[in-house]
């Protein structure tokens, strides 16, 4: 059990025993070290309820509560605040448990099965940094949730589908006349925007374009097998991106908006039966009164538009009920930018409303913010570009090997460039997950690329620094773990959060909670490492005991990391 669970749940029987009310919050980390290991915080509010005095009631709640070895000391302070420091015995015995554990003490939550859907770029033009937040936050949450004892499906619902797809694969077939096809999509940017040129300047090319629309939507076989060419070539540059960001996404995770083509016929038919499509100005739009502009008017939920085409709205309708009716999911999470708040609130409000999604099934929308220069604004190159992604994590790796190179010139090459390409995305995706996800943040090479403060590299460097102790103690045999000084018992006490924590980040989708704790973690190994020497301790039972909270933490860190998609090394 989680050790913010059990002392809850100690504490709520206590209250009932004492016939108290619940009320929250209840127990909490401590904000100073005079205060314990752990405050309870619900005494005011139970007491206000019965108009008793706080005090006397927090005295009550001691005598009746069951810690017995698990806290050594339970103490008053203030108006009724009840502050608990736990047993070193019963830290100690946390700390050898979840040695012994491949999961390291994290029980599994109820199993359910959960979709992720992230990253989702749209395929006609190569990933710039705006798809790095919904990348690596995605793959993150994935990862927790799967650690957690989910079910997880990775979902990658990209932009297949349009059309700008006519025009694309007409200009391929022009540049196969020439024999520039291949060079011409090794910069799919360039390709696009060359493309886009010849369909605003030459009517005959646009005409052809408009034709290989009609027939790719009609499907046609040469059409689609030039359709699917570009797919591919396009699919094949995300990937190369998602290997660099050492991201959990495949082509068997790409379900794109073509997928559900064929449904959304369908989904207007089901729509108009139920009475809830209406035409508008040639349109076939749901009015939705849960949503009202300033004239207090219903807003418009479009379906299809009035020349009969559909828009990314009802293929995320069909999203929705493929995958509750074909899946069977128990929860969808979105991660996509805030800017699409309004949509997904409407989205969900129609789906549930036509049926398509039943009230158990969980949607949740995972928003967050941009990522902005240094200016101020959001992040270009600076000719006022949009930065290619491709682009960004190899600058990444060359700055973090000019660094490693100036800190380490006599290692060998290639392990300078094994140890810069694990700094430098680590690099980029801590600056990143360390933030609010809510929250717009500054793109900072200096700061993300230091090895002091909440950093990767910190963090990297802190799981070396804990393993290389190990490697180091050749010979010594392990001891019972006992925690003699302050600083072992801080740092056992932290290692015993992790479970609390990871549970924290499956359920509410904030994976700064885990960054946080990582660095508090790795702070805490640093004043235990200063305070308490293990390969020089005093004794051999000292030795061998603080060798199981090096091991332990060195096991934390990297696990933690690898919840977030970040590499650790032996050697830096």
């Amino acid at each position: 059990m989680n050790l913010l669970q059990l002392l809850n749940d100690r504490f709520k029987a206590a209250l009932a025993a004492v016939g108290a009310p619940e009320a929250q919050p209840l127990v909490q980390l401590a904000g100073r070290p005079e205060y314990g290991d752990y405050q309870m915080n619900g005494v005011m509010g139970a007491a206000k309820a019965q108009k008793l005095n706080p005090r006397e009631l927090a005295q009550k709640i001691i005598e009746v509560v069951d810690l017995d070895g698990i806290a050594q000391k339970l103490d008053i302070a203030g108006p009724g605040f009840i502050n608990i420091t736990l047993d070193d015995g019963f830290l100690a015995g946390r700390v050898e448990a979840a040695l012994q554990d491949a999961r390291l003490g994290v029980p599994a939550l109820p199993k359910k099965r959960v979709m992720v859907e992230y990253s989702s770029p749209n395929l006609a033009k190569e990933m710039h940094v705006g798809h790095l937040r919904s990348t690596i936050i995605g793959d993150a949450l994935a990862r927790v949730q799967a650690f957690a004892g989910m079910e997880v499906i990775r979902q990658n619902h990209v932009g297949d589908w349009g059309t700008q797809f006519g025009m694309l694969v007409a200009y391929l077939v022009e540049t196969r006349k020439t024999g520039q096809a291949e060079l011409e999509l090794a910069d799919l940017e360039n390709f696009y925007r060359k493309a886009k040129i010849r369909f605003d300047e030459d009517a005959a090319f646009a005409d052809t374009a408009r034709d290989y629309v009609v027939k790719l939507q009609g499907g046609d076989p040469e059409v689609n097998a030039l359709w699917h060419q570009f797919l591919e070539i396009s699919l094949s540059h995300c990937n190369a991106v998602y290997q660099r960001l050492n991201v959990q996404l495949n082509d068997g995770d790409v379900r794109g908006e073509s997928f559900y083509n064929d449904d959304l016929p369908v989904i207007v038919e089901e729509l108009r039966q139920q009475g809830l499509l209406v035409e508008d100005q040639g349109a076939q739009v749901v009015f939705l009164e849960e949503f009202r502009n300033k004239e207090g008017e219903a807003q418009a939920y479009i379906i299809q538009k009035k020349d009969g085409g559909y828009l990314y709205a009802t293929t995320d309708l069909g999203a929705i009920r493929f995958r509750t009716r074909a899946l069977k999911l128990d929860h969808c999470i979105y991660v996509v930018d805030a800017r699409q708040a309004l949509h997904f609130q409407q989205l969900f409000t129609l789906a549930r409303k036509a049926g398509f999604a039943p009230e158990s099934f969980q949607l949740e929308h995972i928003s967050f913010g941009t990522m902005m220069g240094k200016d101020g604004k959001p992040f270009k190159t600076r000719s006022g570009d949009t930065v290619k992604l491709i682009e960004l994590l190899e600058e990444a790796e060359q700055r973090a090997f000019d660094l490693v190179s100036a800190k380490n010139p006599d290692l060998d090459e290639s392990t300078r460039r094994q140890i810069a390409e694990a700094v430098g995305i680590g690099a980029v995706k801590y600056a990143d997950l360390s933030k609010n996800r809510t929250s717009d943040y500054i793109f900072d090479w200096d700061t993300m690329l230091s090895f002091e403060g909440n950093t990767a590299p910190y963090l990297q460097y802190a799981y070396t620094r804990a393993a290389r102790i190990r490697s180091n103690a050749a010979g010594i045999k392990d001891a019972a773990l006992t925690l003699d000084q302050p600083a072992e018992h801080a740092l056992a006490l932290e290692l015993a959060r992790f479970s609390d924590v990871v549970h924290q980040v499956a359920r509410e989708s904030y994976p700064h909670f885990l960054c946080q704790y990582l660095y508090t973690l790795a702070t805490q190994f640093s004043r235990f490492y200063e305070a308490c020497p293990v390969l020089e301790a005093d004794s051999k039972i000292a030795h061998g005991g603080r060798l199981k909270l090096s091991d332990l933490t060195a096991a934390t860190l990297k696990t933690g990391l690898d919840l977030l998609g970040i590499k650790v090394l032996e050697t830096m």
